[in-house]
């Protein structure tokens, strides 16, 4: 596996992608798509995720960012074989991940990934 530092992969085919249920987290996903962080409490670039996700919900309606502590939840870190801190999930709006990111992703990069994997968030 190569190493994508911040940069966004598409996760299989369509029909293949996993879901991640937020609401068995008691938190309420997005109307339209969800940002979740993987995160870790001695993770340096996750402080700075964490701001560009909560910058990037706030600035596009139907958004939601919802960060995770990977050390309490291992069970969905192996489910979803998150590496490293940060990992960030985008998940439309039935919970499906449509793209991730390990590494810490900039604004521009998460603008332009839910922009091109949701087209229906530029409506």
């Amino acid at each position: 596996m190569k190493w994508r530092n911040g940069r966004f992969a598409s996760v299989s085919a369509p029909d293949d992608r996993p879901r991640l249920d937020l609401a068995l987290l008691n938190e309420a996903p997005g109307e339209r798509a969800s940002l979740v962080q993987f995160s870790s409490a001695f993770c340096a670039p996750c402080r700075t995720t964490r701001v560009v996700l909560k910058q990037v919900a706030e600035l596009v309606p139907g958004v939601v960012a919802v960060e995770i502590d990977a050390e309490s939840h291992l069970e969905l870190v192996r489910e979803f074989q998150i590496m490293r801190t940060p990992t960030v999930l985008i998940l439309d709006s039935e919970g499906v991940i449509v793209s991730r990111a390990s590494g810490a992703p900039t604004k521009e990069q998460v603008l332009e990934t839910l922009a091109k994997n949701l087209p229906n968030l530029n409506k």
